[in-house]
């Protein structure tokens, strides 16, 4: 990093330090202004793309408005492509033209000293990988969710996080956007409003299934065996492509579908919305105590994996209940409206992207949530855009809105789910220990192995 641009940077974090004690609100800057504060060159991190599909589009332009993209890397040609492409007509819009890299392998993209961010938006089974060597490479990251594949892998990045003091953003954007639905469904929670929560019920929908899906030709330009990492090393299948949007098969969009690469809707809208459900119910950081459901899956299962090998198997339908220390109980099910379903003592209420609603919710018209009580509980700040929290806390070195630590613990309760309802038994969890009790066969799946090449190192 140059002179000049640490020295803006202390500049800045001093500012902001000294506008709190001021008593000046940090988060009520406009979006638009907090992105002017990135108007010099030296205010603008230096930043790399490490996954480029369909959910970058939106990731990449955005990460632009507060920082310079120097490479792109995809194992997808065609996606790395575009992608140069994207950022080039980008940044000459805005008057920042770059030379950009292109690279294939993102160790390489890594090995640049000059880039300071990268934004991870990989397939599922990547992420882990990808963000432990970014953070070993003194990268602050910004990362798609679902930030982990098994809860040990969670156990990793926080370990290596706690030592290298990187910032660490998970794409969790409920913590943030969709007009602060959430946020205010979480304060309402917090605050009381409903008197003792007993009850949350997060509505996430189920996979779809597939027919047998035949062996095809690797895709031109697609390094399927990179593609594939550390998951086992076999045949590319695929059905017909349909006019709009990816055809059947075991790579892009289509991954959620499979165990080995991600964890269906568990773990998809999950992340989301059971990250809410355990904020709001003071179990950020910790966990259940007990997990046990039922499930559907499209395909028969031996010792919780699938033993058929060119379909879709996560579960179509599923319907998991988690009891939480505090008394609490958490319901996952795959039916019902996608949303979140909070009840307590004095009363209930609904949250979802679309609305927010009940009588909890109609009452802050005349007894509205207090600003202190907000600002404590969203540690100071109401970021208002994901994106803009994330290069905010690059000034103040603090943890964005969305931290690995919490993540952590919500993605932990939604594989638990999954081992649960592969497994087809109950479960018992420690969460001081973070260990599942009394199954030897459940906590082998808190991991998984590692294919020759691919291997974490920590």
């Amino acid at each position: 990093m140059s002179t000049d641009r640490k020295n803006r940077r202390d500049f800045l974090k001093t500012s902001a330090i000294a506008a709190a004690a001021a008593g000046v609100p940090y988060f009520f800057s406009s979006e638009r202004s907090r992105a002017a504060e990135f108007r010099s060159p030296n205010d603008r991190p230096v930043v790399g793309c490490i996954g480029t599909g369909d959910r970058w589009k939106a990731i990449g332009p955005q990460a632009m408005r507060f920082g310079d993209c120097v490479a792109v890397c995809d194992v997808d040609a065609d996606h790395v492509a575009l992608a140069k492409k994207i950022v080039a007509e980008t940044q000459e819009k805005n008057a920042r033209p770059q030379e950009v890299a292109v690279f294939e392998d993102y160790r390489k993209l890594l090995d640049r000293k000059d880039i300071e961010v990268v934004t991870i938006v990989t397939p599922d089974h990547w992420h882990s990988k990808i963000a432990i060597e970014a953070l070993q490479a003194g990268k602050d990251i910004y990362c798609e969710k679902p930030l982990t594949l098994t809860i040990d892998e969670g156990k990793q990045i926080i370990k290596v996080l706690d030592k290298t003091k990187r910032v660490f953003q998970v794409g969790t954007q409920q913590r943030s956007e969709m007009g602060e639905k959430f946020l205010k469904a979480v304060a309402i929670v917090r605050d009381g409003r409903i008197g003792k929560l007993q009850k949350v019920t997060c509505a996430i929908g189920g996979a779809p299934s597939s027919g047998e899906l035949p062996k095809v030709d690797v895709p031109s330009g697609l390094n399927w065996e990179m593609w594939l990492g550390q998951t086992p090393l076999v045949d590319y299948v695929s059905g017909e492509k349909p006019e709009k949007g990816y055809a059947q098969s075991r790579c892009h969009y289509e991954f959620r579908w499979w165990y080995e690469y991600s964890g269906g809707k568990m773990t998809d809208w999950g992340a989301h919305h059971v990250d809410i459900a355990q904020w709001a119910a003071g179990m950020e950081n910790s966990g259940p105590v007990s997990v046990e459901g039922t499930a559907k899956h499209p395909v028969p299962f031996k010792n919780g994996m699938p033993t058929v090998s060119n379909m879709y198997n996560a579960a179509t339908s599923f319907l998991v209940t988690c009891k939480f220390p505090n008394g609490v109980e958490l319901e996952i099910r795959h039916d019902t409206e996608n949303g979140i379903t909070f009840e307590g003592t004095e009363g209930k209420f609904f949250v979802s992207r679309g609305e927010l609603k009940g009588e909890p919710v109609d009452a802050l018209k005349d007894n509205p949530l207090s600003e202190e009580f907000m600002s404590k509980l969203f540690k100071g700040e109401k970021p208002g855009n994901h994106m803009a929290n994330f290069f905010d806390c690059l000034k103040t070195r603090e943890q964005p809105i969305s931290d690995v630590h919490t993540h952590h613990r919500a993605m932990t309760t939604c594989h638990l789910a999954n081992i649960a309802i592969r497994l087809g038994r109950p479960l018992k969890w420690d969460p001081e220990k973070q260990e599942i009790v009394g199954d030897a066969e459940a906590r082998k799946m808190q991991s998984r192995e590692q294919r020759k090449g691919y291997e974490i190192r920590v």
